[in-house]
């Protein structure tokens, strides 16, 4: 079994990861929404899988960033849910998804803006306080900025100073993004709170033009994006949880677990196996 890398627990393979026991995961993650007041074969399922593994929490639709009130009983969902399953990791987009009621199933970039930072801070504030663990933020992919007052960095340095949450750091974010408008991966990670940084996930992407890549989630992971979450990892002070998402185009389940492994091997060079904590 893996020491640090986890997969997200997808219907399309639970069945036949309990089975077979091809995969070796440290962990599966799960969007609450996705799991959250099921019953039946699904809710059977998801006992057997958290009894045998961690399950840590990244959800979908929380929109952090988003002008509404926060949504008390989606919320109160999800902290029955994380206190039923003892999940411990709970993990969000910094970025909006609803707006007057409407729910927009994309996740939007948030104005790289102070007052916009001071807004994310406090709902992240009484999310964490709702909840009574701390939220983690995850850098998303965006595609053109809005409103820009500020550089992404500074935005994101921004929101964890003034809300004290933890970061997800989306090394392929970081890298599609790079690419998309011109910046350097390398020096981006440099300047983001690494010591806030909780949990890390890695993907692959497509690029669809010469000057423009996708974020899928649907492709495996290419050599430069492992050589930046090298980097990035050998920058950490500690070990943290880190997760392979693969949320389309599922391949068989060896090859999953041979990327498992190839990320396994980049963590126990940088880390020394040490154990991995949230």
């Amino acid at each position: 079994m893996n020491t640090y890398v986890g997969l997200g627990l997808r219907k399309e393979f639970s069945a036949d990861f309990l089975d077979k026991g091809i995969l070796q995961p440290a962990f599966f993650e799960v969007a609450p929404e996705n799991w959250m007041n099921i019953g039946g074969f699904w809710a059977k399922n998801f006992r057997e899988v958290r009894d045998r593994f961690p399950v840590h929490a990244h959800g979908l639709s929380l929109s952090i960033g988003s002008p509404d009130a926060l949504d008390r009983k989606f919320l109160s969902q999800v902290r029955s849910f994380l206190r039923d399953y003892d999940i411990r990791v709970y993990t969000e987009h910094l970025s909006f998804s609803k707006c007057d009621n409407a729910h927009l199933y994309d996740l939007l970039p948030i104005p790289f803006r102070r007052d916009a930072a001071q807004h994310v801070a406090r709902r992240v504030q009484e999310v964490q306080d709702f909840l009574g663990m701390p939220l983690g933020l995850e850098i998303v992919s965006y595609y053109t900025p809005v409103a820009a007052e500020m550089s992404e960095v500074d935005f994101i340095n921004e929101v964890v100073r003034l809300s004290g949450c933890g970061l997800l750091l989306d090394v392929n974010n970081v890298f599609v993004n790079a690419f998309n408008h011109g910046y350097d991966a390398f020096t981006f990670i440099d300047a983001l709170p690494l010591d806030k940084v909780m949990y890390i996930h890695m993907a692959g992407h497509e690029q669809v033009s010469p000057d423009l890549i996708i974020d899928t989630h649907g492709q495996p992971i290419i050599d430069p994006v492992y050589d930046l979450f090298d980097y990035a990892i050998s920058r950490l002070e500690r070990p943290v949880p880190v997760l392979l998402e693969r949320d389309y185009n599922i391949p068989e389940l060896s090859e999953l677990q041979a990327e498992l492994d190839r990320l396994e091997g980049i963590c126990a060079k940088n880390w020394s196996h040490e154990v991995a904590v949230a």
